[in-house]
């Protein structure tokens, strides 16, 4: 039993990762922005947020280093896709292939280096129950922070007037305008934002899930998490589960091979991936239901005087 509630645990931590980074890209997506550098901005923002881990010693500055990197590419991508009209997926994938070399080239000098040791964390009391104890409460303050974020999210984006006009822009940019709402900044806040909250995801990696840094550490997560997004039709809750199921994923090749498990490790390596696969071809069998959820302007550009 001690096996399945450190499975649990491992789930959360990994899921987490993803969850930070599909609540920014859902976010970005919602105002009609797709940005597909999610994986060039965690890299960026990983080597950034280990490096200020390593020379200050402090996580939240690495937070915040990583949250500043991923915010700074997000705003030139803005710039980019939203003033200049960029083809946007043109656009994304040229920031991800800069992310994943620049940070390659920035990272060289820190392949070696070592963090200081994590704190262990633990809910007060409640780390104390057998099993269930070590599976959910011994996890990051950040674990739960996602949470109350996506939660957060829900609220925000369809109870407040704030939310209604980011969707509202989503859907259609052109009406948002007419009624006097400044459409471009809207998305680039949008943008940045994500691109924060892909960079926390990004620091979450090299900082506390594996405490290192090597080139391409991502390793695909950044598209993971973009693949959520349409998984989840665009809503928070159900990028949140979808997290934490492909986090379970990740983790249940590491729990099968210490069981003893004799299944080849290159097949359980790639078995986040063909689930990512497998499920958006399932979601592609009902496009209405798609259409339904998805904004309506997404990926299109939007021309004020038009």
């Amino acid at each position: 039993m001690e096996s399945y509630a450190l499975l649990i645990a491992a789930t959360l931590n990994a899921g987490t990762v993803l969850a930070i980074a599909s609540l920014g890209l859902l976010i970005n997506e919602k105002a009609g922005i797709v940005n597909l550098g999610a994986e060039g901005m965690m890299l960026c923002a990983a080597i950034a947020g280990f490096a200020t881990v390593v020379h200050t010693g402090s996580d939240v500055m690495g937070f915040l280093a990583g949250m500043g990197a991923g915010a700074l590419m997000a705003a030139i991508f803005g710039g980019l896709v939203i003033w200049l009209n960029t083809n946007q997926y043109a656009t994304g994938l040229a920031l991800s292939l800069f992310g994943a070399g620049f940070s390659a080239f920035a990272g060289i000098s820190y392949v070696q280096e070592k963090i200081p040791e994590r704190p262990s964390f633990a809910v007060p009391y409640l780390s104390d129950i057998p099993l269930l104890g070590s599976a959910l409460f011994r996890q990051h303050p950040l674990v739960y922070l996602t949470v109350a974020f996506a939660l957060a999210l829900i609220w925000w984006l369809y109870r407040t007037r704030s939310g209604l006009i980011l969707r509202s822009v989503g859907e259609s940019p052109e009406s948002a305008h007419a009624l006097g709402y400044p459409v471009r900044l809207i998305r680039l806040g949008a943008v940045v934002l994500g691109g924060a909250l892909c960079g926390l995801a990004g620091a979450y990696i090299s900082v506390i899930y594996t405490p290192l840094w090597v080139e391409g550490m991502v390793a695909g997560k950044g598209w993971i998490a973009l693949a959520l997004t349409t998984f989840a039709t665009w809503r928070p809750a159900r990028v949140l589960l979808g997290a934490y199921l492909f986090g379970g994923v990740t983790m249940l090749q590491f729990h099968l091979q210490g069981i003893g498990v004799e299944v080849p490790s290159q097949f359980l390596t790639m078995l986040p991936y063909v689930a990512t696969i497998v499920v958006l071809a399932l979601i592609s069998r009902n496009p209405r239901w798609i259409r339904i959820n998805m904004p309506a302007s997404i990926g299109k550009p939007f021309y004020p005087g038009s």
